[in-house]
């Protein structure tokens, strides 16, 4: 007798998830809301036509299970890697300044013709990134084990 897999079972498992469309870019938006990173994680490469950031990214999948079994939330280090991408602009970012932390609230994509378009991250304190793509191509992947949350409690906003 087989039994069906539960939502559970794939819990401890890292998270490797692709996006090829704003519905998809949604999902992704939601599991980095409230991820931290250096600016110094920040990596664009030109020739490759590659960006990414190092994330320290909050559990938002895993709140329900620490809650019920009154364990800490967590984060974990999460790549998040934009292939095809044209261009790069900032505002608000001093990217001189290697100590700063940023903190990202949101990912959106507005389509341009023929399959491009613009890739907003929209981050804490009014910063802001844009990436020009030929096509959404989004990866969100989990590369550490998860850790507890410096701070132990779930993000809050107003």
């Amino acid at each position: 007798m087989t039994e069906d897999a539960r939502f559970e079972d794939g819990a401890e498992k890292p998270l490797r998830l692709q996006a090829m469309d704003s519905d998809d870019l949604k999902v992704i938006s939601a599991l980095v809301q409230d991820a931290v990173f250096p600016i110094t994680e920040i990596s664009w490469r030109h020739k490759e036509r590659r960006f990414a950031m190092l994330l320290n990214r909050f559990r938002w999948e895993d709140v329900d299970a620490a809650r019920k079994y009154h364990r800490p939330v967590e984060r974990v280090q999460s790549v998040l890697a934009f292939s095809d991408v044209q261009n790069v602009v900032t505002q608000g970012i001093d990217r001189s300044d290697k100590e700063l932390i940023l903190s990202l609230l949101t990912l959106s994509f507005t389509p341009g013709e023929d399959g491009t378009g613009r890739v907003e991250i929209t981050l804490a304190g009014d910063g802001a990134i844009a990436l020009d793509v030929e096509t959404l191509d989004v990866v969100l992947q989990d590369v550490t084990r998860p850790y507890q949350a410096p701070s132990r409690k779930v993000p809050q906003h107003d």
